[in-house]
C-alpha cells in the first residue's frame, strides 16, 4: 500500500489508541496527539507512528500541527478526531461556565483541527474526517441531566453537515462517529452491574472507522454512524 497518513487526536485515550492500532495495521503513518503533561499509559512503539504533544483547544497551535503534518507527509488522507470531554448537570445546575467547558473541549478541540484538515483535503479532494458524538448529542432526548455535554456535542453533527455541503462533488467525506456505551476498564468500574457485552468495544469503533476509509467504502457519504451494539 502506498504510503497514507492518519492523524488521530487523543491518541493516549482507549479509542484512541484502537484507532491508532488498526490504522498501523493497516501500514498507515499514524499521527497522534497527545495532551500536556498527558498520564494516560501510551507505551505502543512503532516506526510509523509519530507522537505530537499538541494543546487543541489552542487554534494557532492546533494549525501549527496540521501545517507541520501537510509538510512532512505531503497530504492527509484521514483524520479521527477522538479529544472530547463530559460532565453531568441538570439545567438548573449548569452554569454558562460549564457550557462553555464542554464548548471547548468537545468542539473547539474538533474544530481547530478538523478546519485546516478540511481545507488540505479539499485541495487533495479527497479525504476522511470522523468526528466523535454521542446520542445524548444526536437526541435531546438522551442528554437530559447532561445539559452542558449535550449541547456541546450537538454542534459536531452541525460541523459534519455543513462540511460536507461546502465539500459536495469531492471525494472528501465528513461522518459523525456514535457510540453507545464504550467498554472501557473506566466504564466498567463505574458500572460494574451492567450488561458490558452490550457495549461497544473500542476495536470495532477502530474497525468501522478503518473500512470507511477503504476503496470498499469509496461510494459511501454517511454523516452519522451508528455503533449501539445491543444497547
Amino acid at each position: 500500500m502506498a504510503n497514507k497518513t492518519v492523524i488521530v487526536t487523543g491518541a493516549s485515550g482507549n479509542m484512541g489508541q484502537a484507532v491508532v492500532k488498526k490504522f498501523l495495521a493497516e501500514g498507515y503513518n499514524v499521527v497522534g496527539t497527545i495532551v500536556p503533561n498527558d498520564k494516560a499509559p501510551f507505551d505502543i512503539d512503532d516506526e510509523k507512528l509519530e507522537k505530537v504533544v499538541v494543546d487543541l483547544m489552542n487554534e494557532d497551535d492546533a494549525e501549527k500541527f496540521i501545517q507541520n503534518v501537510i509538510t512532512k507527509y505531503k497530504g492527509i488522507e484521514a483524520a479521527v478526531l477522538t479529544v472530547g470531554g463530559f460532565a453531568m448537570g441538570t439545567v438548573a445546575a449548569t452554569k454558562t461556565a460549564d457550557i462553555q467547558k464542554q464548548y471547548k473541549l468537545n468542539f473547539e478541540t474538533a474544530y481547530n483541527v478538523a478546519r485546516p484538515v478540511f481545507v488540505q483535503m479539499l485541495q487533495q479532494t479527497t479525504g476522511r474526517i470522523f468526528l466523535i458524538g454521542s446520542k445524548p448529542g444526536l437526541s435531546t432526548a438522551n442528554g437530559k441531566g447532561m445539559v452542558a455535554y449535550s449541547l456541546g456535542k450537538s454542534l459536531i453533527f452541525r460541523l459534519a453537515e455543513l462540511m460536507n455541503a461546502e465539500a459536495k462533488g469531492t471525494d472528501v467525506v465528513t461522518s459523525v462517529i456514535v457510540p453507545s456505551t464504550i467498554d472501557t476498564p473506566q466504564n466498567r468500574q463505574s458500572m460494574p452491574d451492567a450488561n458490558h457485552d452490550a457495549w461497544v468495544k473500542p476495536e470495532d469503533i477502530a474497525s468501522v472507522i478503518s473500512f470507511y476509509c477503504s476503496p470498499e467504502a469509496a461510494t459511501l457519504r454517511e454523516p452519522v454512524i451508528k455503533l449501539y451494539n445491543k444497547a
